[in-house]
């Protein structure tokens, strides 16, 4: 063999080790072996990556111990799981070094207070007044036998505007606004309103027209101050006394823009009846608000994740009062779960589904994971996820990861999930440990 063949066999070679150090299982973990962890205070955490090499650890035992270890640098044996207990808030780092000589890893690790919240599931009535006035439509006024005009569209006045003050004035009441237009059109003045617009606050001034056929002073706009309908509580955190419910944005029906809540309030409500979701036609659970149930709590802000705000007891029927964990975005996992929600009446129920797919996300998004109804009971009574379930929370392993939140048009036993931690966020109990956690 010539010394050009021995150096193509040599390469060939080569070749297949490295292939095969790729596909091994060592080097799988390897790969794997996370750059971050965040842990809940007090919650245990196993890493197991099978990796068959000893190595040099480095940490702050006062922030979090490994193997029961007290010792700032011990030896670990990477073929064995780790065990992390984190004992306090904080940030420190796990640092790895083969055969305690060769760096191998730095594992930036944050430690949040801990936390535990009720899982809700009942069906809830939501009452939203928003901050403003809603425009939702312009009309046109009859001034004459041949004209017509829309002096708020003619203002550049939008849909999906909100007017928050008028003259100065602060308003939000609907039935408020025909007064002040009628006195403005009798001494022939326009009005100042202060708009909200894309989060900014714009001006604009508009003349009221009489309209000959209603005899009456109109400003051109369709205008709504409030909204309301059945969703379901997601969780309730009794330590401080907040809720979280629904899992999307409450909007308003007919501009598709989001309600932002001046007041709200959550009230107990009963399952009727349920119209079953087809493909093509997701369906809905009709319910009513009960006359003698008592006012839940408030609403104090409407996101992308739902509504938010005070509660002062857990509503009745609850599936079940103990606390439980809740999971970061990255526990969840592909595999089987479980919701809660009312098919009938005020009895919460428990479900099973299967996580689909779960999607990355290190920042605040929606659709973190694709949901399958996979419990014949719920199909046979509502054909799949309908609307009011949504805010349905969704449990895993014993932790609360989720919240129902959309149907699959097409495919109703299907949606979209978000993570719990978003939830949380926006109601104020879950930390953001990258920002809110000073290293030690």
């Amino acid at each position: 063999m010539n010394s050009s063949s021995r150096k193509r066999w040599f390469g060939l070679v080569l070749a297949l080790v490295v292939c095969m150090i790729g596909i091994s299982s060592p080097f799988q973990h390897f790969a794997a072996f996370p750059n971050e962890l965040r842990l809940f205070s007090g919650q245990l955490k196993r890493l197991n990556y099978v990796m068959p090499v000893h190595a040099q650890l480095t940490v702050n035992p006062q922030v979090l111990s490994v193997n029961g270890s007290t010792d700032r640098s011990m030896q670990v044996d990477l073929s064995r799981p780790l065990s992390l207990e984190p004992h306090q808030s904080g940030q420190t780092q796990l640092k790895l070094k083969l055969f305690g000589r060769i760096p191998f890893k730095t594992v930036k690790v944050s430690v949040v207070p801990d936390l535990k919240v009720i899982p809700g599931g009942q069906t809830i009535g939501v009452k939203v007044k928003s901050a403003g006035i809603m425009v939702v439509g312009h009309h046109q006024v009859t001034t004459g036998k041949e004209s017509k005009l829309s002096p708020g569209e003619q203002a550049g006045i939008k849909l999906g505007d909100l007017i928050v003050r008028v003259n100065g004035v602060y308003l939000n009441e609907v039935a408020k606004v025909a007064t002040i237009v009628e006195k403005s059109g009798k001494i022939k003045q326009s009005l100042k309103l202060s708009i909200k617009r894309n989060g900014q606050l714009i001006e604009k001034r508009i003349k009221p027209a009489y309209d000959i056929e209603d005899q009456a002073w109109r400003l051109g706009l369709y205008i709504r101050d409030s909204a309301a309908g059945v969703g379901t509580l997601t969780f309730y955190a009794p330590d401080q006394r907040v809720y979280g419910a629904l899992g999307h944005v409450i909007t308003d029906m007919d501009t598709q823009s989001p309600i932002e809540v001046g007041d709200g309030q959550i009230v107990q409500s009963n399952v009727t009846s349920i119209n079953k979701s087809q493909n093509g036609e997701p369906g809905e659970k009709r319910a009513h608000f009960l006359k003698a149930g008592k006012i839940l709590g408030n609403v104090v802000s409407n996101t992308q994740f739902g509504i938010f705000g005070k509660m002062s007891e857990l509503p009745s029927h609850s599936y079940d009062m103990k606390p439980v964990p809740v999971a970061f975005a990255e526990e969840v996992q592909e595999g089987p779960a479980e919701i809660l929600t009312v098919i009938g009446g005020q009895k919460v129920e428990r479900f099973k589904i299967e996580i689909m797919h779960v999607t990355k996300q290190t920042t605040p998004a929606t659709k973190g994971m694709v949901i399958r109804i996979t419990d014949p009971k719920l199909i046979e009574h509502t054909g799949g996820i309908v609307q009011g379930m949504s805010g349905s929370p969704i449990l895993q392993n014993g932790k609360l990861v989720g919240a129902v939140t959309h149907v699959f048009v097409n495919d109703p036993t299907s949606g979209y999930g978000c993570f719990i931690e978003w939830m949380l966020q926006d109601a104020g109990v879950l930390l953001k440990p990258e920002k809110n956690l000073k290293a030690s």
